[in-house]
């Protein structure tokens, strides 16, 4: 083979592997997601079963249950597709012309409004998480410093 010919190749080795692998991880994230459905309905809990599902996944990633590597593929394919999954709300939103003639400032104010406030929450959780971290970063610091007088002593 030469050069040329191993390079075309190059973009397509491991095509199967990786669309199954995608297919995996993309079955995993929505088998939490079921499972955390279920259990959000069995246990009628006043959250959707999608949000359920987020904080079961983030507990299952801090505590090492899931491996980032484990779902990392299928994650990337459903955000960087997520626009797919939107199509039927526009579809839906050109159906209902005269809801939008009569009442588009409403709805358009509760679009704006309901993203304002999920950025704001957002930023909010954020700003926690990193405080957070810089505690436990700071607890672990002076922990290895104790540590380290308490063998010179």
């Amino acid at each position: 083979m030469t050069a040329s010919t191993t390079s075309a190749r190059a973009p397509h080795s491991g095509g199967f592997a990786r669309v199954g692998r995608i297919a995996a991880q993309s079955s995993l994230l929505a088998g939490v997601w079921f499972i955390a459905d279920q259990l959000a309905r069995a246990v009628h809990l006043p959250v959707p079963g999608g949000v359920v599902g987020l904080v079961l996944l983030l507990v299952l990633l801090f505590c090492g249950g899931v491996a980032p590597r484990w779902v990392k593929a299928g994650a990337d394919w459903l955000l960087s597709d997520m626009l797919l999954f939107f199509i039927p709300a526009a579809v839906a939103a050109v159906q209902y012309g005269g809801l939008f003639r009569a009442d588009g400032w409403r709805l358009a104010l509760v679009v704006v409004g309901g993203t304002l406030m999920v950025m704001v929450a957002v930023a909010f959780a954020v700003e926690q998480a990193a405080r957070l971290e810089r505690r436990l970063a700071l607890r672990r610091v002076r922990h290895v410093r104790d540590a380290r007088h308490l063998a010179r002593a």
